[in-house]
């Protein structure tokens, strides 16, 4: 499944099949807040926060590609991802593009 941020392929024609998406809530570790807490205090990297949002950005991409591949897609163009808190501690990450089929 190729997967793209631009909004063509260039050099190949499809039909657009429709938006797919792929989201999850992911939650902090309590353990996780108080390096986070800590860190804050001297700078730098959250490393923690860092590698729990590129999961929940993968898991995100993989749901997405998964509903385009139940549409029958090829592609998936114009990806974006967007992410927002939902409640205190936990915050959503949403993957979206175009599922097309190469015609």
């Amino acid at each position: 499944m190729l997967i793209v941020t631009i909004e063509n392929i260039p050099g190949k024609t499809y039909e657009v099949l429709g938006t797919v998406i792929g989201n999850i809530v992911r939650t902090k570790h309590l353990g996780n807040d108080i390096m986070a807490g800590f860190k804050s205090l001297i700078g730098g990297e959250v490393e923690s926060y860092t590698e729990l949002l590129t999961e929940a950005r993968t898991i995100a991409t993989t749901r997405m590609v998964q509903e385009a591949k139940l549409m029958g897609a090829d592609a998936i163009v114009g990806v974006r991802y967007i992410t927002c808190d939902v409640m205190a501690g936990a915050s959503e990450v949403s993957a979206f593009g175009t599922a097309v089929k190469y015609t």
